[in-house]
C-alpha cells in the first residue's frame, strides 16, 4: 500500500464518537432490506454486515421514516422504528452486534419522507409538501402543505425513533436530509416554501424544522449522542423538473452556494456533528445519483467550501472509490472522509483490498445504475448489475459443486466470462472459447467513450479474475460443433453475443456500424449522421460531439430513448441534457432513405430533406448470435443459452443470467 493510502485508515472522531478509518458506506434506499412491520429482516442485516466485514469503518443505513400516517407508503418499502418498536430493537441489535464485531460503527439514517419527490409506486399519487407546488414526477399533482401540528408531529417522532435506534445498538443517527430536495429540503429551500408563518420566509425560518429535529434528538438521546447531516450545499435547479449540467450557466432556482454556506453554519449551530455532503436535487437528479457522465469525485469542490466554513467533520461521496483520489482529497483538505455507495454494492471488500494493496482487485461499479436505483425506483428492491448477490448476500452465493463436471464456455463476453469465473469458484473443470485475441465482448466497443471507462475496468477485472484462476482460455478461436463434441462436456453454455444490425443505404461505401467507429475501424469524419437514437446511439453522439464534430441523430421514433434506454431516471435525464447541451442535432419520426454525393437524404412522412455528411453510423440494435447453439441443444447433455445469444439486454442480465445458471450446475 502506498504510504499516503495510510492517510485513509486512520481514525476519526465524529462528536466523541470515534471511527477507526476514514471509509463510510453511504446511505442507499434499502428497499427489500426490511419487512412490513418497518423491522430490518435477514437480508438487510446480511447486507449490511458483509460492508462492515469489507473493512467500512462506518455504515450508514439507508433512508428510515420516522413515521407512516402523514405521508403513508406502501410497506415494505423503507425502515420506521416506531412502528414496531420492540421488533426494532430486537432485529437491529442483531445488525449492530455483528457490525460491531469487525469494529465498525453503524448510524441509522432517518426521514421526514420525500414531500413532492415521492414514488409513486411506494406513496401513490398523494404527496405533502410545505407549500401547495407541483410533484415532480406525477403531472397535474398538487402537493398539500403540512399542518404546524403535522411538522411538530414530525420532530416528536424523529426523538422517538432517535431513541429506539440508540437502544437497538446504533451508534448515531443520520438527519436525511437538508439534501435532494426531499421534504426537509424543500422547508429550507424559498423555491418550494411559500409559508408565511415560523417554518417560512427567512433562512433561519426554513431551517427551523431541520433545526429543532436535532435539538429534539439530543434532548432524547443526550448532547454526545452524534447525529450527522445530509446537506447539499447547491441544488442545481433551472426550473421545475430541470437540471443544470457540469459548466453550464443557468439561474439557480433552488439553493446557491452563498446561501449553502450560510445554512451550514446556521446547522452546525445548531448541533449537527458532522455534515454528509453533495450538490443536487430530484429536479437535477443526475447530480445526487451521479451516471457515467459525471466526473470522479465532482462534489469534491462543493465539500472543499464546505470543509473551509464549518469546524465538524465533512464526508464526501461521489465515484471515490480510487484510492488515488480519495487520499489526496483528504491530504489536500477537500475533505474528512470518503463515502462509497454504488461501489460497495459491487464489491463490499473495497478498504480491505486497499489495505491489502489489491485494488486492482477490485470490481468495478459502471455507475449505470440499473441494479441499484433504477430497480429501487421500479421493484423497490436493491441490487447491483455487476454484483447479483448484493443484497441477497447468505442466500445467493457460491457453493462448492456436489459433482464437478466438464463446462465448456463459448465466447469471452460479459455473461461468458461470469460464467467461467462462478462455474471455477465452485470447482468445476472450464474451457472457455473466444474467437477474438481479447475477453469483453461488446464491452470493448461500448467502453471507448472517455465516461465508459468503467466498462473497460470491467473487462479487465473479468481478463484478471479469470486468469487468477487459471481458467483454459483459447483465443481466437471458432467453436464449432466438432470441436465441442470433441471436448466431451458435461455441460456447454453458448454465450456466442450479438453482432450489430447493419443498413444497406444505396450500397455507400459511407455506412458503418458503431462499433467500426468506436474501435477506430472506420474514420467518421467531422459531419456524422447517426441512424438510431437509442442509447448505442445518444452515447456515440455525445463521444463524437466531444472531438468537436457536427453530428445529427436520425430516429424513427417520436423521441430519443424510447428504446432500450436506462432504467434509471438519473441516467436517461443527464443523456438527454448532454445531448441538447452539446447542440446535437435530433431528428424524429425520420429514416435516411438514399445516399447520396455529399452526404443523405432524410424523409419524414411525405417531406425529404438532404443533409451533408461524411458517413452515417448505424445504431439500431443488435442481431442475437445462436445459430450454434440450435446446433447442439440436442448434441449434448446439458446446453444453456446466455447473454445477448439469447436476448439482447443490457450488461446487468447477462451478468445475472449467467450467475444464475452457473451457480446450479
Amino acid at each position: 500500500m502506498k504510504k499516503k493510502y495510510e492517510i485513509l485508515f486512520q481514525p476519526m472522531k465524529i462528536g466523541k464518537l470515534e471511527i477507526k478509518n476514514r471509509f463510510v458506506m453511504a446511505p442507499m434506499g434499502p428497499g427489500g432490506l426490511c419487512d412490513a412491520d418497518g423491522t430490518y429482516n435477514e437480508r438487510g442485516v446480511e447486507y449490511y454486515v458483509e460492508r462492515a466485514k469489507g473493512g467500512t469503518g462506518l455504515i450508514i443505513t439507508g433512508v428510515t421514516m420516522v413515521e407512516n400516517d402523514i405521508e403513508k407508503c406502501a410497506l415494505p418499502s423503507m425502515p420506521c422504528p416506531t412502528l414496531n418498536p420492540l421488533n426494532f430493537v430486537k432485529t437491529g441489535k442483531i445488525m449492530t452486534e455483528r457490525v460491531h464485531a469487525y469494529g465498525a460503527k453503524m448510524f441509522l439514517q432517518l426521514s421526514a419522507g420525500f414531500g413532492r419527490v415521492s414514488i409513486p409506486s411506494i406513496v401513490g399519487k398523494t404527496a405533502v409538501a410545505p407549500s401547495p407546488i407541483p410533484h415532480r414526477w406525477l403531472d397535474g399533482v398538487t402537493c398539500r402543505a403540512l399542518t404546524i401540528e403535522e411538522i411538530q408531529t414530525y420532530i416528536t417522532k424523529f426523538a422517538q425513533s432517535a431513541v429506539i435506534a440508540k437502544k437497538a445498538g446504533f451508534d448515531g443517527i443520520e438527519i436525511h436530509a437538508v439534501h435532494e430536495g426531499y421534504l426537509l429540503d424543500q422547508f429550507a429551500i424559498s423555491f418550494f416554501n411559500n409559508r408565511t408563518d415560523e417554518y417560512g420566509g427567512s433562512l433561519r425560518n426554513r431551517l427551523r424544522f431541520a433545526i429543532e429535529v436535532v435539538q429534539a434528538i439530543k434532548e432524547a438521546c443526550g448532547q454526545d449522542y452524534p447525529v450527522s447531516l445530509r446537506y447539499s450545499i447547491k441544488s442545481f435547479i433551472k426550473d421545475w423538473r430541470q437540471g443544470g449540467l457540469p459548466g453550464e450557466d443557468f439561474e439557480e432556482k433552488g439553493r446557491d452556494i452563498e446561501e449553502g454556506i450560510e445554512a451550514a453554519k446556521i446547522l452546525e449551530e445548531a448541533g449537527y456533528d458532522a455534515f454528509n455532503g453533495d450538490v443536487g436535487s430530484y429536479d437535477s437528479w443526475y447530480w445526487s445519483h451521479p451516471p457515467m457522465y459525471q466526473k470522479k469525485g465532482m462534489y469534491l469542490e462543493y465539500n472543499e467550501i464546505l470543509k473551509k466554513v464549518l469546524k465538524v467533520p465533512v464526508i464526501t461521496a461521489g465515484r471515490m472509490e480510487d484510492p488515488e483520489l480519495a487520499s489526496e482529497s483528504i491530504l489536500q483538505g477537500k475533505t474528512d472522509m470518503i463515502a462509497l455507495g454504488r461501489p460497495l454494492l459491487a464489491d463490499a471488500e473495497i478498504p480491505n483490498k486497499i489495505m491489502a494493496d489489491k485494488f486492482d482487485k477490485v470490481r468495478p461499479c459502471l455507475s449505470c445504475q440499473e441494479g441499484c436505483m433504477g430497480r429501487l425506483a421500479t421493484y423497490a428492491t436493491v441490487s447491483c448489475a455487476v454484483n447479483p448477490a448484493c443484497g441477497r448476500e447468505n442466500e445467493y452465493g457460491i457453493a462448492s459443486a456436489r459433482k464437478i463436471k466438464n463446462v465448456v464456455i463459448i465466447g469471452g463476453g460479459v455473461a461468458g466470462c461470469e460464467a467461467a469465473r462462478v462455474c471455477t469458484l465452485r470447482g468445476h473443470k472450464v474451457t472457455l472459447l473466444e474467437k477474438s485475441d481479447r475477453l469483453g465482448g461488446n464491452i470493448i466497443a461500448g467502453g471507448v467513450p472517455d465516461f465508459k471507462d468503467d466498462d473497460r475496468a470491467l473487462a479487465k477485472w473479468y481478463t484478471d479474475e479469470l486468469k487468477d484462476l487459471e481458467v483454459d482460455i483459447h483465443f481466437n478461436t471458432e467453436a464449432t460443433k466438432e470441436i465441442i463434441t470433441n471436448l466431451k462436456s458435461d455441460v456447454v453454455i453458448v454465450a456466442t453475443g450479438s453482432t450489430p444490425r447493419i443498413l444497406n443505404i444505396d450500397n455507400s461505401s459511407k455506412v458503418y456500424s458503431a462499433e467500426d467507429v468506436l474501435l477506430g475501424r472506420k474514420d467518421a469524419g467531422n459531419n456524422v449522421v447517426i441512424i438510431g437514437g437509442g442509447l448505442v446511439g445518444c452515447e456515440a453522439a455525445l463521444w463524437l460531439a466531444d472531438q468537436g464534430k457536427k453530428v445529427t441523430i436520425v430516429e424513427m421514433q417520436s423521441d430519443i430513448l424510447k428504446v432500450g434506454g436506462p432504467l434509471c431516471h438519473a441516467n436517461e435525464d443527464m443523456l438527454r441534457d448532454l445531448v441538447n447541451f452539446k447542440k446535437i442535432d435530433l431528428k424524429f419520426n425520420t429514416m435516411v432513405s438514399t445516399a447520396t454525393n455529399e452526404g443523405f437524404i432524410l424523409k419524414s412522412g411525405e417531406k425529404e430533406e438532404a443533409i451533408k455528411a461524411d458517413c452515417a453510423i448505424v445504431a439500431i440494435g443488435y442481431n442475437s448470435q445462436k445459430s450454434l447453439y440450435d446446433e447442439l441443444k440436442f448434441k449434448v447433455p446439458e446446453v444453456h443459452l446466455l447473454g445477448d445469444a439469447r436476448q439482447v439486454q443490457n450488461i446487468m442480465y447477462a451478468i445475472w443470467d449467467a450467475y444464475e445458471v452457473s451457480r446450479n450446475i
